[in-house]
């Protein structure tokens, strides 16, 4: 099952000493709890304005519309979607990866620094 908070499958636990009780190789672990808080009301509000833009630029292919045109309306709905991905990962570590941090649970500390690093690291290619 995929991460929400990242998309990738979720990490699978090893099956190494220490982990009695855990899931072996292979086996699904169970999705992370239901995120606590506020849902993102303001990220869905933003999304469905794009969904919008979407539809217009495909519109604008449709009727054959001047390139540059369509290709401004693109770099529009690439950088809105930006400003909602900035805005879910500043959520993601205010809450998710500050709760973990301010848990005594060194596991879920290490786990949500490698989310986080593996979502960086994507976003610098």
């Amino acid at each position: 099952m995929p991460d929400r908070s990242t998309g990738n499958p979720a990490p699978r636990d090893s099956g190494s000493p220490g982990t009695e009780g855990a899931p072996g190789p292979g086996a699904e672990t169970s999705p992370p709890a239901p995120r606590q808080g506020a849902p993102h009301h303001d990220e869905l509000t933003r999304l469905r304005r794009i969904e919008g833009q979407v539809r217009g630029i495909q519109g604008m292919v449709e009727a054959d519309r001047y390139c540059i045109d369509i290709l401004t309306q693109i770099r529009s709905v690439l950088g809105a979607l930006e400003k909602v991905s900035d805005s879910i990962l500043e959520r993601h570590l205010r809450h998710c990866v500050a709760d973990a941090f301010a848990s005594d649970d060194p596991r879920a500390k290490e786990e949500k620094l490698q989310e986080v690093l593996r979502v960086l690291e994507k976003a610098r290619r």
